[in-house]
């Protein structure tokens, strides 16, 4: 994929007035007609798992900073890490930060970090729900949604500072999220099929950071761990991760002391939908005027 189709798409989507160029790299503002589709995607999403008695949660963009270094966050992906800093000085420290916003200086050395870290991945606030004694024999399952963050700023329209996510989780035993995997995965294609997309199942991982990442996504790809469904979104030419089935074994069930109905170590998997990724990937496929798509498409989403 070229420099130039990347821009090409992300200034079509600008000029079109879906989305707002916010002022740095991967920032986007959206407009009604935007979030018009982005409401589609998560009410399919919705009525594709309905019925699995998931319970229904949403959390806020924020999640505390011990929930990060719990999930072993900062440990595989510290270059996608977003902080939270605030001020809580004196007379003279406030002196300080405006003397360095009126030099023009970096006034963050005068902050300090908050409680609160900017949420990496949607489903990362269910697990500790989770502890407090065995799992009932079916499990748990969750259907969550909202805002993360990832700092990886690009002129990709893909890849945007912020973006929502919505996930279908289970916690359990491994026969369970195996199980769960499965169905997903073939919920997951028909899904982004019913919706005209051309989109690929293939084997992938995460972009795990330095030296030991490579041994990590080595062993996620040798086990299969994590699949996505990818389809053009930037480029014809080039596919794009929309959605995802990942099975994160034990992982956890040992960081939160999950216990299956069993007494064993749970292990969870999880379907996730990137809604805005979704979004562009409808209107790299269909054009920009979502009031001209096939309309089975218009059903799919606007029932």
């Amino acid at each position: 994929m070229t420099d130039d189709s990347i821009g090409a798409f992300r200034d079509e989507l600008i000029d079109s007035g879906l989305v707002i160029d916010a002022g740095v790299e991967g920032l986007y503002g959206r407009t009604l007609a935007y979030e018009e589709i982005v409401s589609g995607i998560i009410a399919l999403t919705t009525r594709t798992g309905a019925g699995d008695g998931a319970m229904a949660v949403h959390f806020p963009p924020l999640i505390p900073r011990w929930l990060l270094e719990r999930t072993d966050y900062l440990k595989s992906f510290p270059d996608l890490t977003g902080s939270v800093h605030t001020f809580g000085g004196d007379d003279k420290r406030h002196a300080r930060l405006l003397a360095l916003v009126d030099g023009g200086h970096d006034w963050v050395e005068v902050l300090e970090p908050a409680e609160v870290v900017l949420r990496p991945a949607a489903c990362h606030p269910v697990y500790p729900l989770c502890t407090g004694g065995p799992l009932p024999t079916q499990g748990r399952r969750f259907e969550v949604q909202g805002w993360c963050f990832r700092h990886e700023p690009s002129a990709d329209p893909a890849r945007m500072l912020c973006f929502r996510m919505h996930e279908f989780v289970y916690v359990g035993d491994p026969d369970g999220a195996g199980a769960h995997s499965e169905l997903w995965l073939k919920r997951g294609a028909e899904m982004f099929e019913s919706m005209g997309l051309d989109v690929d199942v293939v084997v992938a991982n995460d972009p795990f950071f330095g030296r030991a990442g490579k041994f990590l996504a080595a062993n996620q790809l040798d086990d299969a761990l994590k699949l996505e469904f990818v389809s053009p979104v930037s480029s014809t030419e080039t596919r794009t991760a929309i959605g995802s089935v990942n099975r994160h074994q034990d992982h956890f069930g040992l960081t939160f002391g999950i216990e299956s109905a069993d007494g064993e170590v749970a292990h969870s998997a999880c379907f996730a939908v990137g809604v805005d990724r979704t979004a562009l990937a409808l209107l790299k496929r269909h054009g920009l005027d979502p009031g001209r798509w096939p309309a089975e498409v218009r059903a799919r989403l606007w029932p």
